[in-house]
């Protein structure tokens, strides 16, 4: 008689890595578990997939943020996949990491497993406890993210509909983690045709300044040499 072959199925979950720009800091948006494992924990928003809703993981991605945060990215990208057999204390657990960008909003979570969602600086998350292995992804979202600045222009998903240069400047800056020449990044404005130049100035460092706004539908324009070089 043949016998079938009882395989146990790994959890399968999506967790996604969210980056604004608030008070001139690169913030990553946590929430605060309120269930266990890892219970009164912070942790990256994310959860299991339904198939019964979800056609892809990129919705299951923007369900959970949207269920746990109340936000819905423009800039949503595949980091890679995480598993273990420790990971996770319910069992072998795999789960498909996303990073995003956002201009800085109020969050507040819409479901119950989650007590509270709030913006944390990326260099003060070593100050608390997080859930997880979720400290590890957030180090490979934002390595990925610096890698991306240095060859895009993805940095103005961080920012609001309109702003300057200098707020431009300003969230490359944070990311990359050095300064960088305004002529350099003008060229590369004007090079990426990414973007449209508002009537709309603004007041910076004692003089007026133009604001720009992201074309409808503009593609990722992708350098060949990096902006430090």
């Amino acid at each position: 008689m043949k016998t079938t072959l009882q395989i146990e199925k790994p959890f399968f979950t999506v967790d996604s890595v969210l980056f604004t720009m608030q008070e001139n800091e690169l913030k990553v948006l946590m929430v605060k578990r309120a269930e266990p494992p890892f219970e009164g924990r912070l942790g990256l928003p994310g959860g299991f997939i339904d198939i019964s809703i979800d056609q892809d993981t990129d919705m299951t991605a923007r369900r959970k943020l949207m269920n746990k945060t109340g936000l819905n990215p423009n800039y949503l990208e595949q980091l890679q996949v995480i598993s273990g057999a420790h990971r996770d204390p319910r069992g072998f657990s795999v789960t498909l990491a996303y990073y995003a960008l956002v201009a800085h909003q109020i969050v507040k979570p819409h479901i119950a497993s989650v007590e509270e969602a709030r913006w944390i600086s990326v260099n003060e998350l070593s100050k608390f406890a997080i859930a997880f292995d979720h400290q590890h992804i957030i180090e490979l979202a934002l390595q990925r993210l610096q890698q991306k600045t240095l060859y895009s222009m993805i940095p103005v998903f961080c920012l609001p509909q309109k702003f300057s240069i200098t707020q431009l400047m300003t969230v490359i800056e944070a990311i990359i983690g050095k300064p960088i020449q305004r002529k350099s990044l003008m060229r590369r404005i004007e090079a990426s045709e990414m973007f449209d130049i508002s009537d709309e100035k603004i007041s910076s460092g004692g003089r007026s300044a133009h604001l720009y706004t992201l074309k409808q539908d503009a593609d990722i324009f992708n350098f060949e040499r990096n902006l430090g070089a």
